[in-house]
């Protein structure tokens, strides 16, 4: 019988078979080398290329690869979760397939680990082949998120890291929906530390987070983490009604002064429409907030699977 590992290796996968087999092999070197049982997590995200295949082809050569598969694309946070649910290891370590976080870094996470630290995660020092614009907008969403929020997210993090085991089962214990991993680990407190690395070019393809994407996690973000945006929409409520009362007594002089500074529907038309938009932005805002209660209280499960990750994968024939 196997040992039971003591790393899990989570990987989320979604249309990344041009840099799986290099992922695989660069991962599989490194946590030989370290001596300890092992197990590789893989979650196909209901990938559109041929992802799945390679993954089951590798994992039916090795019993350390353990691939999850999707009924459909799930997003990757949900991925992640998924990966965490089945790891048995008592230490669990998240990890893109991409290569822009290296595998070799693994190690320094596993050391902090051994010195005590219950979470591990990689502070990015530098970035090959992301755009100005990129890294523009992510350090100023974490600088945001640090300002509007009651937790300290680690600056220049993604969700690259170690968690011990009594970290991952209280994540795993919150089945929220709409999630933001990263907020979610430095919620939950324990001993944490970070560990400098260069952050890699994608060894092949293009990157899945797109703009849009990316706007949606931050969204996510920032609603699971912080009121902020309703308070927003107070702040804009008083300030409406201080210029509207500050409006009254100017309009009311002017009248009487004989000006028409204030006359005709333009004035009207461009006030109405103000104050329209603040009403529109509150309840937009309102209605974010109300969603995502939506999506916690329907009880839908996080994702669905079309394996059995327990069963062996079988070899082909």
């Amino acid at each position: 019988m196997a040992k039971a590992p003591i790393f899990s290796v989570v990987v989320p996968l979604f249309n990344e078979s041009e840099s799986l087999p290099e992922f695989i092999a660069r991962t599989t070197a490194v946590m030989d080398a370290l001596g300890e049982p092992w197990e590789l997590i893989m979650v196909d995200d209901g990938s559109r290329d041929n992802t799945a295949e390679i993954l089951l082809e590798h994992a039916a050569k090795t019993e350390n690869i353990r691939p999850i598969l999707f009924a459909r694309n799930f997003g990757h946070q949900i991925a992640v979760t998924a990966g965490m649910d089945y790891a048995r290891g008592t230490a669990i370590i998240l990890i893109d397939a991409d290569l822009q976080d290296p595998p070799e870094v693994i190690p320094q996470l596993i050391e902090k680990w051994h010195e005590g630290f219950e979470v591990v995660y990689a502070v990015r020092r530098q970035r090959d082949g992301e755009s100005f614009f990129k890294k523009f907008t992510a350090s100023a969403f974490y600088r945001l998120i640090n300002r509007i929020t009651d937790i300290e997210i680690p600056l220049d993090t993604g969700d690259f890291r170690l968690m011990d085991r009594k970290v991952v089962d209280v994540l795993n214990r919150m089945r929220e929906h709409h999630r933001f991993l990263r907020g979610m680990s430095a919620w939950v407190g324990f001993r944490q530390i970070g560990v400098p690395y260069d952050r890699a070019a994608r060894f092949a393809g293009e990157t899945n987070y797109t703009l849009g994407r990316m706007v949606k996690l931050a969204l996510t973000a920032i609603t699971g983490f912080s009121f902020f945006p309703l308070q927003v929409s107070t702040y804009f409520g008083f300030v409406s009604a201080a210029v509207a009362l500050l409006a009254i007594p100017v309009v009311i002089v002017t009248r009487l002064m004989g000006s028409q500074a204030f006359t005709g529907q333009a004035t009207a038309l461009i006030a109405v429409l103000f104050f329209g938009g603040v009403q529109l932005i509150s309840l937009g805002i309102v209605g974010e907030y109300i969603g995502r209660l939506y999506d916690e209280v329907r009880g839908r499960p996080l994702y669905i699977l079309r394996n059995n990750p327990d069963e062996p994968v079988k070899k082909a024939k």
